[in-house]
C-alpha cells in the first residue's frame, strides 16, 4: 500500500497535538469521539467498558502522536488504535469471541449472500435459476418507515447480529459513511474483501427489513 501524504487539516492537527494544544484535541473529540463509541461498543458487553476504551483511545493517541509517521491519515491511526484496544478489551471480557474472526472474510468464505432455496433450480425447462421468491416490494411508505424510531432501532439490531467483520465494514460505510479506502486502510482489508463484507451485510439487513415490513417486528434472523 503506498505511503499516504496527509492533508494540510491533518499536518496541522498533528503539529497542534504535538505541541500540546487544547484546541487540535478538542476538534478530534468533535469529529472522531461519539463514533468511536458506537464502534468500540461492538467489542465489550456494556456501554461503560466502550467508554473506558475509547479513553484508553486517546490517551494512546496522546502519547504516541510523536511517533505518527503519517503513514496513513489521522482519522484512519486513531481508529486503528480504537480497535487495537477495543479488541483486546473485548477479548479479557470472555465474550469468546476468536481474534481472527474479525475483518476477516476467510470466517465465512462460502455464504451466499442470498439464499439459494429463493431461486428455482438450474434445471428448470423453462426459467432456469430465476427468481423463486423475490425481493419484496417495501411499498411507497417504506421511506417514512425507515425514519420512525422503531425501525431505526431494529436495523440496529439487525447490524449487532452480522458477524464482526461484516459488522464492522458495515456500520463503518453505511453508517458513519466512511469511503472504501479509508474502511480498507482501517480494518487492513483488501478492495475485494471489503466488497464481500459489505454486500453480505446489506444482504443480511435487507433480509431483516424485509422480516420488518412484512409481519412486523421480531428478533432479527
Amino acid at each position: 500500500m503506498a505511503v499516504a501524504t496527509l492533508s494540510a487539516d491533518d499536518a496541522r492537527l498533528v503539529e497542534g497535538l504535538r505541541r500540546g494544544e487544547e484546541a487540535a484535541f478538542s476538534t478530534l473529540l468533535d469529529r472522531y469521539h461519539n463514533t468511536l463509541q458506537r464502534l468500540a461498543r461492538f467489542y465489550v458487553p456494556s456501554q461503560a467498558l466502550a467508554e473506558e476504551v475509547v479513553q484508553e483511545t486517546w490517551l494512546g493517541v496522546l502519547q504516541g502522536i510523536g511517533r505518527f509517521e503519517g503513514r496513513s491519515s489521522l482519522k484512519t491511526w486513531v481508529f486503528q488504535i480504537l480497535l487495537n484496544r477495543a479488541r483486546t478489551k473485548g477479548e479479557r471480557e470472555s465474550r469468546h469471541i476468536p481474534f481472527s474472526a474479525f475483518a476477516d472474510p476467510a470466517a465465512d468464505p462460502d455464504e451466499p449472500a442470498v439464499e439459494p432455496e429463493r431461486f428455482l433450480s438450474a434445471s428448470d425447462p423453462q426459467f432456469p435459476q430465476p427468481w423463486a421468491v423475490a425481493p419484496k416490494s417495501w411499498g411507497a411508505s417504506a421511506e417514512q418507515q425507515l425514519l420512525a424510531k422503531e425501525a431505526r432501532s431494529y436495523i440496529q439490531k439487525a447490524i449487532k447480529a452480522l458477524p464482526p467483520s461484516q459488522r464492522e465494514v458495515i456500520t463503518l460505510r453505511d453508517v458513519e459513511g466512511w469511503s472504501s479506502d479509508e474502511v480498507c486502510n482501517a480494518l487492513g482489508l483488501s478492495e475485494t474483501n471489503q466488497r464481500v463484507l459489505l454486500h453480505r451485510a446489506r444482504s443480511k439487513v435487507r433480509r431483516a427489513l424485509e422480516d420488518y415490513f412484512e409481519k412486523g417486528p421480531k428478533a432479527p434472523r
